[in-house]
């Protein structure tokens, strides 16, 4: 199995990391049933593999998640950095009920109830995961950064913020990672806040570098390709005359994945890593995946180097793509820069 290298967190003084992560969303929720024991060996290769950052967050599968990592946890807490997220409320009552929640009191009660679900003292990386424009930017980093004084927290994060947004976090205290979906699918964030995080040396970690799967090249239409329980069935690049669309651009992907031996996906994951190469930004991707064999072909990827020629056929890729990132995008980074 490929082991991967390192880089550090947030620059000099964060922790090492693998250069690629693990994202644990999918394990409990979004994507159909999942297989637990099958969930759990994909761990333990991550580790094997030297991917040491493993991503989560309290909504996903309502705390479920962070409670599926507790044992793993347990057994290798100073091999793994570790982070999660706040700020999405969810009511058992209400299953579809999405509220965005920043205010210091609400950012209390959700770094207890982490730490309580996940069995740890410390969060490593604790992360805004989506901006509530209802409560002044400065008063939630500076509760957030309060953690941090206490002990809850090492480092802090934010997802899905404008170059402006990371700068004004940045200001009230120190900022070590950016989460924001980055793909050949998906390059928004390449408008302002890719640049302001190398300006201030923040590491980025791009969520679905593989474009929720679709670069693959596994899906075609989500009627027939995706089951019942996966959320992709209702994300508009995955429907109907889009998925076609998006199905079509994905040749050269392939094209370049055959003269490097590689599948389509490490194509995919390759790119990210050397475009954020033309920035000068440290990135560390965060795929996620149920299978051991899925997590040894995403970390073979940080082996291959494409051409400048190669770049250059996959440049257009984005620009094409038909449907929004999500059904609804107000709440996403690139909604306050339209």
């Amino acid at each position: 199995m490929t082991r991967i290298d390192t880089v550090r967190l947030g620059g000099q003084d964060g922790p090492e990391i693998g250069v690629q992560g693990f994202g644990a969303m999918g394990i409990s929720e979004f994507y159909g049933a999942t297989d637990e024991a099958a969930a759990r060996d994909t761990l333990d290769a991550a580790l094997e593999a030297g991917v040491t950052l493993i991503d989560t967050a309290d909504i996903y599968g309502s705390g479920a998640n962070e409670e599926f990592l507790a044992p793993f946890l347990a057994a290798h807490r100073d091999e793994v950095t570790l982070a999660t997220k706040f700020a999405i409320e969810r009511r058992a009552d209400v299953p579809a009920h999405r509220a965005v929640r920043n205010d210091p009191a609400y950012i209390r009660k959700a770094v207890e109830g982490s730490l309580r679900r996940l069995g740890i003292e410390t969060i490593d990386l604790y992360y805004m995961h989506r901006r509530d424009p209802e409560v002044p930017f400065a008063e939630s980093v500076g509760a957030m950064a309060e953690l941090v004084r206490e002990g809850k927290v090492k480092h802090l994060g934010l997802s899905e913020v404008t170059g402006a947004e990371l700068r004004e976090a940045h200001a009230v205290h120190p900022i070590s990672a950016l989460q924001s979906e980055w793909s050949l699918f998906s390059r928004d964030v390449e408008r302002s806040a890719v640049g302001a995080a190398a300006e201030l040396g923040v590491t980025f970690v791009p969520y679905s570098p593989l474009g929720r799967g679709f670069l693959t090249g596994a899906f075609a239409d989500a009627g027939k390709d995706l089951s019942d329980g996966d959320f992709r069935r209702f994300q508009p690049r995955f429907t109907g005359e889009n998925a076609e669309r998006n199905a079509t651009l994905l040749d050269p992907v392939r094209k370049i994945a055959a003269a490097h031996g590689a599948t389509p996906a490490q194509i995919a994951l390759a790119w990210v890593q050397q475009r954020a190469s033309v920035h000068g930004l440290t990135v560390v991707p965060i795929p996620g995946t149920r299978k051991r064999s899925r997590l040894e072909e995403n970390a073979a990827a940080t082996r291959i180097t494409l051409t400048e020629a190669e770049l250059a056929e996959l440049e257009p890729i984005a620009g094409q793509v038909a449907g929004d990132r999500y059904p609804d995008m107000r709440s996403t980074s690139a909604a306050r820069e339209a």
